[in-house]
């Protein structure tokens, strides 16, 4: 009964109250009135899903050159700014979810674990994309997950629940602003939600001439410029290390910026969703090949903004999933380069050992490692037993070859970084607050267009 009315009172909350008419004068609390004057044209978010700290450490080691006498910088090395709290509302105590932290992150405003764009008391809060589209900016976003996961889904919808995945995938269409969509481009995964038996919501935006792509190809045929839902897996999209592009979220981000680009700007949420998701299963190898994938991402970006010096873009993690360490039982040491040649993720390799009759073998061709007689016994003996029991054990056996440490298989309570450059970037620099990055957002997007007539 509850669920019922809250979501009667969003959707009349966001399609009345946001930004509504043609000029953008509604008040936001939240606005940093202190952001630098330098405002963007172009705003990119990065949200990095369960990338701590150590995570950013771990891959500049993991791709080192051992060849030679130093530890290269990585490009998160020349961009970082500071740090920011990760704590969700009081009420759910100091180590936020996903979708509190999102929360925090599009709208400034700190929720209870598990709200979607909702505070403490379940009323809606506009978030930076519905402001970014009031102002007549087009607006979009580029993830790896299901697009109604926790982080895209804060940005757009709003739940008192982010398990409610079908209520969200009606908030993308049904929450409008200046009678729009909030989102030009979604790119991602999730099909089974915006295509069910009891309402086509990708039927409803493809009559309202948004282009359908359901794979990367189609994706690249799409005319510049064009309104985009691209839904490439049922639900999420494969792990990096199983994926046909090794490049994915970096392509994504790519083909985003080419629909978005306009005289009048943009707002963009990039997510890398499942560095987060191997934190949760302790795989150090998926950990290192998102992260790569990230790396990759903001390589192009850095790209991107050097030809448009117009543009910010801000990076960083909602929390820290899995409590990694570099390091682990007392020995001082971490060999990443057990890792760099694996062809197929470890719960790949785990569900493949079953259909081959020399399972160690084919385990050991995947991982890319020349194994001892004793390690392919070990993978032996887990052969016959169940998909699970499989995939612990190369997990664990990757963990002692490169001596990775986990303390636990949820989200840890640690500050994250802040990276940021282009436009404005100063604005980020130093000791922040989660809720702060929103902040700050919005008042850049306030120097920008106040009161702007739109476009």
């Amino acid at each position: 009964m509850v669920k019922k009315v809250v979501r009667a009172s969003l959707v009349s909350s966001a399609s009345i109250a946001l930004l509504a008419g043609c000029t953008v004068t509604e008040p936001n609390n939240n606005i940093d009135k202190t952001v630098a004057t330098n405002a963007p044209k172009n705003i990119i978010m990065v949200v990095a899903d369960g990338m701590g700290p150590a995570y950013t450490t771990a891959y500049r080691n993991f791709v080192d050159d051992k060849n030679t006498p130093e530890i290269e910088k990585v490009v998160f090395d020349d961009i970082l700014v500071g740090n920011a709290s990760t704590h969700p509302a009081h009420v759910s105590g100091y180590v936020t979810d996903s979708a509190a932290a999102a929360t925090a992150l599009a709208s400034g405003t700190k929720s209870y674990n598990g709200a979607i764009g909702v505070d403490v008391e379940m009323e809606p809060v506009n978030s930076v994309m519905h402001y970014a589209k009031g102002l007549g900016m087009r607006t979009g976003l580029a993830v790896t997950s299901q697009i109604v996961h926790a982080t895209p889904a804060s940005y757009i919808a709003h739940n008192e629940s982010r398990k409610n995945y079908n209520d969200i995938a009606n908030d993308f269409y049904d929450i409008k602003v200046n009678g729009e969509p909030v989102a030009d481009v979604m790119l991602g995964g999730g099909t089974t939600y915006f295509k069910r038996e009891d309402r086509d919501i990708l039927a409803q935006f493809i009559n309202d001439g948004y282009h359908y792509a359901d794979s990367y190809e189609n994706l690249a045929d799409v005319p510049k410029g064009s309104n985009v839902i691209g839904l490439f897996a049922p639900v999420a999209l494969p792990a990096v290390l199983d994926d046909v592009r090794k490049d994915r979220l970096a392509y994504l981000t790519k083909q985003a910026v080419r629909h978005l680009e306009n005289d009048n700007g943009f707002f963009l949420l990039v997510e890398a969703s499942q560095v987060d998701w191997a934190g949760h299963a302790n795989d150090i190898g998926s950990a290192m090949a998102e992260m790569h994938d990230l790396a990759q991402t903001i390589e192009y970006l850095r790209g991107y903004v050097e030809d448009n010096p117009d543009t910010l873009v801000v990076l960083t993690a909602d929390h820290s999933t899995g409590g990694l360490t570099i390091g682990a039982g007392g020995d001082y040491r971490w060999s990443p380069e057990h890792l760099h040649k694996m062809s197929a993720s470890a719960r790949t390799i785990a569900k493949g050992m079953v259909d081959n009759e020399m399972s160690a073998e084919y385990a050991a061709e995947k991982l890319g490692l020349s194994l001892t007689s004793d390690e392919l016994a070990m993978l032996d003996s887990v052969s016959d037993q169940d998909e699970e029991t499989r995939y612990s054990a190369i997990k664990s056996f990757l963990d002692v070859k490169t001596n990775t440490g986990w303390t636990t298989s949820g989200h840890t309570g640690v500050d994250v970084e802040v990276f940021a450059f282009g436009a404005g970037y100063t604005s980020f620099i130093g000791q922040i607050d989660n809720t702060d990055i929103a902040k700050k957002i919005f008042g850049l997007l306030e120097e920008k267009s106040v009161s702007k007539p739109v476009l």
